[in-house]
């Protein structure tokens, strides 16, 4: 009896042993080699590769100063321990991350407070006010839910918050959540990229001013360079030509994408063979091109008017690429509304009524660009189909109208009764039309076989039949992209300037904003920089949330499963273990 206790002792010493002995190796073992384990369902806490290259990449410390630091609700505290959890996911992959926590609100002297929030409005961080039940009563509190980075000499704000205006607390964190790892990556590759990638908005053909893309050139000046170019049939409009050491030409596009944002004078033939050759160089173009030339303005002093198809003498060429744009114009509910104004002399009232010409489009397919994009607001938007032209060219839909559509052929009577017309199925009778694609492979020129030999052996011009790897983006409606610009009434309740540039996606006649300028920002990272970024921005992390109505009809059946009940479970364990260990030496 004596031997086997001493045996059983032994065992144990052995076994503690060999387990100190494992931890110690494994310990050692992580310290060369880097491993951690995400068992969530989509991976909440595995950075992507693209994170991951981005941080492995830093040559400088990225420093984060995080204004979430302080007494908020949950909700907040939420945000602030995802961050948190993110910003040490990042440290895991670069030992350039750092970061600290700061309570903008925690001096006591209101004077130095006041002062420390202006600096953070100066530097780009927006404001949220809260009201807390506190031991002293109900106050209202302010929060900072952002960041303000450094990388050299380099700062640049970060808000945190996503979410559209009207949503629910809920969901505006559960959309911060999901963004959380391309906002900070996007703005580490932003803040630390010294070559930006260039755009130009072409012009010469009639399109839209500087006033009308003000906002989002604004927002695309932030990552890329934004110029003008003028197609004037000028061959090096569009490319650069240098000679290189032995005084042969090199000819290469000038600008990394170009943007077509609604023109509406015809394309001369140069000019088309310009863009045509650009493209062949692999340059990326977004088309944002009305067939059908209508607007509201032709509505201000009449109640009808027509709807006449556009000539820009660009349906060839978009053709060859393997896109048909189709002239008609696309009726659809769910759609946007416009003010009718009724009554008489000082009686006068506006009435928010649907116009079924400007559709909210959603997304068509999966693709990253347009995976948990808000509506996009379309102003007399015409359909796309697809041709066999071009056969070996990838088409991929991203948006597209509701199930309830119908298709006018141009000319089109446009008129203001339809507003007193009640949405019903016999007005719609067709489904979703898709009125944007995505093309990607490798185009054949519109001037295949067409030039004469003084051109295609001119090594001057250097053209190109079939273009190298690239990508396009038609846009059945050129307004997609046009910001809106303060109208007298608007100016006056908010203090601007008549004829200001508003927020690109923002109605202020319905005060809703809609999914447009994270459209286009969502095309332009694609097209400029793949799918690395945008697969980020597109993945959807759920929030499991309490059922509110289970929980306020019976409290106390869950507080005695969520407290009470474990503890009951722990107990019988531990008695049911006393038990056979008992029985165990007893033998």
């Amino acid at each position: 009896m004596e031997n086997k206790r001493k045996n059983i002792k032994r065992n144990e010493i052995l076994s503690l042993i060999i387990t100190l002995v494992i931890i110690v190796l494994v310990n050692i073992i992580g310290s060369f080699v880097y491993t951690r384990f995400d068992l969530t369902s989509e991976k909440r806490y595995t950075l992507s590769d693209t994170s991951k290259d981005i941080l492995r990449n830093l040559d400088d410390y990225v420093y984060f100063r995080v204004y979430l630091e302080g007494e908020f609700p949950a909700g907040f505290k939420k945000l602030r321990k995802e961050t948190k959890e993110m910003l040490d996911e990042f440290r895991a992959y670069s030992k350039f991350i750092d970061y600290e926590f700061i309570n903008p609100s925690e001096s006591s002297d209101a004077a130095e407070r006041q002062e420390t929030y202006k600096i953070l409005w100066q530097n780009g961080l927006n404001y949220y006010t809260e009201t807390v039940q506190t031991n002293t009563g109900i106050q209202q509190i302010l929060i900072w839910p952002g960041i303000i980075m450094s990388y050299r000499e380099n700062e640049k704000a970060i808000d945190l918050l996503s979410g559209q205006s009207g949503q629910s607390q809920e969901t505006v964190l559960n959309n911060s959540a999901q963004d959380l790892e391309y906002k900070l990556i996007s703005a580490i590759k932003e803040i630390s990229t010294t070559m930006k990638p260039t755009i130009a908005f072409v012009d010469g053909h009639g399109e839209l001013a500087d006033l009308e893309v003000y906002d989002i050139a604004n927002t695309l000046s932030k990552k890329y360079i934004i110029k003008r170019a003028t197609l004037n049939e000028q061959l090096n409009s569009l490319m650069k030509r240098d000679l290189d050491s032995d005084s042969n030409i090199v000819i290469k596009p000038a600008y990394d994408a170009i943007i077509l944002a609604r023109p509406t004078e015809p394309f001369s033939e140069k000019d088309k063979f310009i863009l045509d050759q650009y493209i062949m160089y692999g340059g990326k173009v977004m088309w944002l091109i009305d067939a059908v030339n209508a607007s509201m303005d032709s509505l201000q002093n009449a109640e009808s008017t027509m709807g006449l198809a556009m000539n820009l003498n660009l349906d060839d060429q978009l053709f060859k690429y393997g896109i048909k744009l189709n002239k008609n114009l696309l009726l659809a509910y769910p759609c946007a509304q416009i003010g009718l104004v009724t009554g008489q002399g000082n009686n006068l009232q506006s009435t928010l009524l649907p116009w079924y010409y400007f559709p909210l489009l959603g997304q068509a397919s999966e693709h990253p660009i347009v995976r948990n994009l808000e509506a996009v607001k379309a102003d007399f938007v015409s359909s796309l189909e697809t041709t066999t032209s071009a056969p070996e060219i990838q088409k991929i839909p991203l948006l597209k109208t509701s199930d309830y559509t119908k298709a006018s052929s141009a000319p089109v009577y446009i008129s203001l009764e339809i507003l007193n017309e009640r949405p019903n199925a016999s007005m719609f009778p067709q489904k979703g039309m898709t009125t944007a694609y995505l093309l990607n492979g490798r185009f054949t020129s519109l001037y295949e076989n067409r030039m004469p030999a003084s051109i295609t052996e001119a090594k001057e011009i250097g053209f190109k039949e079939e273009s190298v790897p690239t990508s396009m983006i038609v846009i059945a409606d050129g307004d997609i992209i046009r910001n809106q610009l303060a109208q007298l009434d608007y100016a006056k309740k908010n203090n601007k300037r008549v004829g200001s540039p508003l927020p690109l996606g923002y109605d202020q006649y319905t005060n809703n904003t809609y999914g447009n300028k994270q459209f286009i920002e969502n095309a332009m990272t694609y097209l400029l920089e793949g799918e690395g970024l945008i697969n980020i921005r597109s993945r959807e992390l759920k929030i499991r949330l309490l059922d509110m109505n289970k929980v306020n009809g019976n409290p106390m059946l869950w507080q005695i499963i969520n407290v009470v009940l474990p503890s009951v479970i722990m107990i019988m364990i531990g008695i049911v273990l006393a038990v056979l260990r008992k029985k165990k030496y007893n033998k």
